[in-house]
């Protein structure tokens, strides 16, 4: 149902966003976070795509790659999240960011250490917030940089002692998107 409903917004702030004032660019990013109870902070790559629909609106797609440890590398946690943010600018160069996450997970278990348990794949949703820097560099080109909260929450709870783990987190990425 959420899906729908995302894509019929998207699709209607396409259909009345005036045509030149949409510019759209693409490039890669890089962040750094650390999830609250992981066992250290990781750097995750990837690619986003942003369109200015309005001079106060804009929408990001952006899919990136992540892998954290949890429970003293008893458990290898690596995502692949598709995200979609709707950005808000009350200045041109500065936004607000809040959106939702698809993050496709891969739960690894150190066998060593928790015998009993299979790796698996899931698929979790998550939300995000927070705010940014847009620099323009040359004519259409953009240095981007902002930090988001992600709301996320991982169920370890088949490891002993693992229940109370938690799996939100801060991200600061950098991008530099090339206009199209």
């Amino acid at each position: 149902m959420w899906k729908k409903t995302l894509i019929i917004m998207g699709l209607t702030i396409l259909m009345v966003a005036p045509v030149d004032a949409q510019s759209i660019s693409v490039g890669p990013q890089v962040g750094y976070y650390k999830t609250k109870d992981a066992d250290d902070g990781n750097f995750m790559g990837g690619v986003a795509w942003r369109m200015k629909l309005m001079p106060a609106f804009g929408v990001e797609a952006s899919i990136n790659y992540r892998q954290e440890n949890y429970a003293n590398d008893a458990l290898t946690v690596r995502s692949w999240p598709v995200m979609v943010t709707g950005l808000f600018y009350p200045v041109p160069v500065a936004y607000g960011a809040v959106g939702a996450g698809w993050y496709n997970t891969t739960v690894d278990y150190d066998q060593d250490m928790v015998a009993s348990l299979e790796d698996e794949t899931t698929q979790e949703f998550g939300w995000h917030f927070g705010g940014g820097l847009e620099l323009p560099v040359g004519v259409t080109s953009k240095f981007t940089a902002d930090i988001r909260y992600v709301f996320l929450n991982y169920d370890f709870g088949e490891i002993p002692g693992s229940g109370n783990l938690e799996s939100n987190f801060y991200v600061l990425t950098v991008g530099f998107l090339f206009g199209l």
